[in-house]
């Protein structure tokens, strides 16, 4: 038997959580198909977490919480989250409801208005199709570490990509893109995320995406 059938559903593997999808409002009104994310996975993944450790509880957590925000268009419906009281950071900054990442995307939410990216002019559809027309391949994440343990759960993560697609103006230079972040989760007994902050450097991310090609001829 599995370690895992014992836990609640979304600490599950994600493809557990996806089956069981009745009366789930999905943004493009079908389920998301993870089999190629999950293929890329398996080859480029660093760590393998044991079945039932904590390291693999607080990856699939996560994943269920990024498959959520991006697709589940209806907050109530998120199962990762304490509805009603799920607020979400990035390095220090606004916190963010569940409906506002609905509304806006987590692009927009965690990069904000800089030299390369102008979150007030994205909205959650441009802002998906400009990333994933730079990473055709996907921008996979996965957890490296969890360093402190419930409540409060502190983990080291990494989201890496092949940069094989223009990026705004900017050529593919076809090099691989790693960021690297800390995150700290506030999570309630039955394992739902109440809060989360990240830390990451977007500056370097976004750097590495409009430095290194010439900008596309027209």
């Amino acid at each position: 038997m599995s370690k895992t059938q014992d836990l609640p559903l979304w600490v599950q593997d994600r493809e557990e959580v996806l089956k069981n999808d009745e009366g789930v409002e999905w943004r493009d009104g079908n389920r998301p198909d993870y089999s190629m994310t999950n293929s890329f996975l398996e080859q480029e993944k660093q760590c393998n977490h044991a079945e039932g450790s904590l390291n693999a509880i607080a990856h699939n957590l996560v994943r269920t919480f990024e498959m959520e925000a991006s697709f589940k268009t209806d907050a109530k419906q998120w199962l990762s989250v304490f509805e009603g009281k799920f607020l979400m950071s990035a390095n220090g900054g606004k916190q963010y409801t569940a409906e506002e990442i609905v509304y806006q995307g987590t692009y927009n939410l965690f990069l904000e208005n800089s030299e390369h990216y102008r979150a007030d002019e994205e909205t959650f559809d441009s802002s998906y199709n400009l990333f994933h027309n730079a990473f055709p391949q996907g921008f996979h994440w996965e957890l490296v570490e969890v360093v402190a343990g419930p409540p409060n759960v502190v983990f080291k993560w990494r989201h890496w990509g092949t940069f094989s697609g223009a990026y705004k103006e900017h050529q593919p230079t076809g090099e691989t893109i790693e960021v690297i972040g800390l995150s700290i989760a506030k999570v309630t007994d039955d394992l739902k995320i109440e809060s989360v902050e990240h830390f990451f450097d977007t500056n370097k991310f976004l750097t590495k995406l409009t430095s290194g090609g010439c900008p596309v001829s027209h």
